[in-house]
């Protein structure tokens, strides 16, 4: 086969109905998926028997053949989806939005039939987390079941979706100390220090993740040896702590220091004003001083990343 013929939307031309979903796989840059995070969650029946329900959502499922093109498919409210007891053994299931076109599989007929539908591929191996080969579909959930069981509860669905493309927020924030601020406790505890290292960040209400790195750029330490800890925090979802051991005596002197984590954004975060800041713990077992002052630059690089939840 060459080339398609004529390029979709040409005046006077007939498509194919290809072609359209041939315009949907690129818009979607060839990924499949959710739309949104919480598109298409699998949950126990509101009171839990033999099935799972489907949640509200869209998604893009790739078309297994090459040529096939992407579609699109929304469920509006809760799709119930029937799931066989299981008898004396364990068994895992797949529930899966598939789209069985005659084009290209099967004989349902567009006119009569559901051409998407929620499907379960039943008797998976147990870490399975992608449909099977040649099947046109999207993973949604597996179900571990345990032998003897007709009642699916929430504990025995694994979410696997995936979203065909994610969102992403970058932003970098500056702060340059104007005036010098020391803290000269050896306690062995944590203060909320330095106060130059702390913004009003808007967390996007699609965000599961925050990739945090934060930059000390001329540190001040003196006096004598430091060891010290320095933990970022957004609102209240902390991030990996640093060790600062500095074993250089008593003279003045300036060391970069950086802080970095993927911090799990909580839900009650998610489209809120949440303070990034930090925390500094000095230890007991040395004596010298941190400070931050006009020598300092401080820098907040924060990346906000989609998921499921």
């Amino acid at each position: 086969m060459t080339l398609i013929n004529p390029p979709l939307l040409t005046h006077g031309g007939t498509h194919a109905a290809r072609a359209f979903r041939m315009m949907v796989r690129d818009l979607a840059r060839g990924s499949q998926g959710v739309t949104e995070g919480d598109d298409l969650k699998v949950r126990q029946l509101s009171t839990p028997g033999a099935g799972v329900r489907v949640g509200d959502g869209s998604a893009v499922i790739r078309g297994a053949t090459w040529g096939q093109g992407s579609y699109t498919q929304y469920n509006v409210g809760d799709a119930l989806v029937p799931v066989a007891p299981t008898g004396a053994s364990p068994r895992s299931d797949l529930v899966v939005l598939r789209v069985e076109d005659p084009e290209y599989e099967g004989t349902r007929d567009p006119e009569t039939n559901e051409i998407g539908y929620f499907h379960v591929v039943s008797n998976v191996p147990a870490t399975t987390t992608a449909v099977p080969s040649g099947m046109t579909a999207i993973p949604l959930a597996r179900l571990d079941l345990p032998a003897n069981t007709g009642v699916i509860t929430d504990s025995m669905i694994k979410d696997v979706r995936s979203i065909a493309n994610p969102r992403r927020e970058r932003v970098l924030f500056p702060s340059f100390p104007n005036a010098s601020s020391t803290l000269t406790y050896q306690d062995g505890k944590w203060h909320d220090w330095p106060s130059a290292a702390r913004w009003s960040i808007r967390v996007p209400i699609w965000a599961t993740t925050a990739k945090v790195m934060l930059t000390f750029a001329g540190l001040r330490m003196s006096r004598a040896d430091v060891f010290a800890q320095m933990q970022s925090f957004l609102g209240s979802d902390p991030g990996q702590a640093t060790v600062i051991d500095d074993d250089q005596g008593t003279g003045t002197r300036r060391n970069t220091v950086v802080l970095g984590d993927t911090i799990s954004v909580s839900a009650s975060a998610r489209g809120t004003t949440q303070t990034l800041y930090v925390k500094t713990y000095m230890s007991k077992a040395e004596t010298g001083d941190l400070s931050v002052d006009a020598g300092t630059s401080i820098f907040a690089d924060v990346e906000f990343s989609e998921g499921v939840f």
